[in-house]
């Protein structure tokens, strides 16, 4: 007999990947040009030189076998040992190559953070709005997902509601900054605050309570500025990693958790998550893609497009008369819908073949998300559309 929880979920099928699709249908039959999809978070930038040369030289010049097999299933020791040097020069920390564990990109390294400080039955919170996948990844691990109400005014944290949903049976905060959807960046004094409340919640009921950083867009920051690394702020933190925006490499599957050295068990967690490896059937990403990326770290997407895709969006909006808190960073923008129904109104938008994904999904009613890693003339051909759009069926 299947599984019938799994039969389920196909009846919950991603509204993002549903709306993508039919962009796609539509292109086919008017020209994908003429359809302005701001649906789906695929970098639309190329992945730099560097990294392609890093790979060919591997394949021409490195050892086959280690190119091709098995990686050791904590990781391959001198990738590991790199990638904590290059957080130790970068944010002051003091990682061992003992305390990273490579991951099947971002999600991989969430799915392994979770299970490694939570068990069944146990309590993780996050914040709206929050990336839609966080459900069935903390169902998956049989803990629940408290969802904390959004702080609209600047998508910072609601910490007045944060404290009330604080429990004895919260195990794991979960944060996403920079933020999908919203593009916020949380702040130093954000981070500081949280940091300040779950330290003093520790003590109080008695057990860790970890923090699991979720940061693929960590270099995605616009106005010259820099996402502070939260384990800066708090011991106890999870960082989980993934190269996909930074280098444009969604499809590697790459990235990896970095335990804080001074978290607790710090030393116990790496090993542990290769034990949730066994039970996941995980096994590592590919040895090549491994050294890969250890070549080229620090490196780049040329990713200053996308703050000139959000500068050309937000100044359209707001002229056109949307409510929206300017982007800090990543490569969406949040702008509230010019009716309540959100879901509605980007029906509304894809009569005019403006794809929008309204908020719903993101825990926060009456908003949408613009995926702006598109090609720039096409943000700016998008522009007349919205106007028109807001003015036709809305009367702005």
């Amino acid at each position: 007999m299947i599984n019938e929880e799994y039969k389920a979920m196909l009846g919950g099928k991603s509204v993002i990947r549903e709306l993508s699709e039919y962009a796609t249908a539509r292109g086919a039959q008017i020209g994908y040009d003429n359809v302005f999809d701001y649906s789906l978070g695929n970098p639309s930038v190329p992945a730099p030189k560097a990294f392609a040369d890093a790979m060919v030289d591997l394949y021409e010049h490195g050892d086959p076998v280690a190119i091709h097999g098995y990686s050791p299933s904590l990781g391959i020791p001198q990738v590991k040992d790199a990638i904590a040097a290059h957080l130790n020069e970068r944010f002051g920390m003091n990682y061992a190559g003992n305390h990273i564990f490579p991951t099947t990109g971002a999600a991989g390294a969430l799915a392994h953070a979770m299970r490694a400080v939570t068990k069944p039955g146990d309590e993780i919170i996050t914040f709206a709005p929050y990336f839609p996948e966080y459900q069935p990844y903390v169902s998956g691990t049989g803990a629940k997902l408290t969802v904390i109400p959004a702080d609209t005014a600047n998508f910072q944290i609601n910490f007045e509601a944060f404290e009330q949903a604080l429990n004895p049976n919260v195990q794991a905060v979960l944060i996403n900054t920079p933020n999908n959807p919203s593009g916020a960046v949380y702040s130093a004094e954000t981070l500081t605050r949280l940091a300040g409340i779950l330290t003093a919640r520790q003590a109080e009921y008695g057990h860790d309570i970890f923090l699991i950083s979720d940061e693929p867009y960590r270099e995605i920051v616009f106005d010259g500025a820099e996402q502070p690394y939260p384990s800066k702020f708090y011991a106890n933190t999870l960082s989980c990693y993934s190269w996909s925006k930074s280098l444009s490499l969604p499809g590697e599957r790459i990235g990896y958790v970095a335990v804080n050295p001074e978290a607790t068990d710090a030393d116990l967690l790496v090993p542990m998550m290769g034990q949730i490896s066994r039970g996941t059937g995980h096994n590592c990403p590919p040895s090549s893609i491994q050294l890969g990326v250890s070549k080229v770290l620090g490196q780049t997407a040329d990713l200053g497009v996308y703050e000139t895709n959000m500068n050309l969006l937000y100044d359209a909006l707001t002229s056109i008369g949307f409510d929206v808190v300017r982007p800090g960073g990543t490569f969406y923008i949040f702008p509230k819908a010019l009716e309540d129904d959100a879901v509605a109104f980007c029906l509304k938008a894809k009569e005019h073949d403006l794809i929008l994904v309204p908020s719903d999904s993101f825990g926060v009613p009456g908003y949408f998300r613009m995926a702006y890693c598109i090609d720039t003339e096409k943000v700016k051909r998008s522009i007349p559309v919205l106007e028109k759009f807001a003015h036709e069926v809305y009367g702005l």
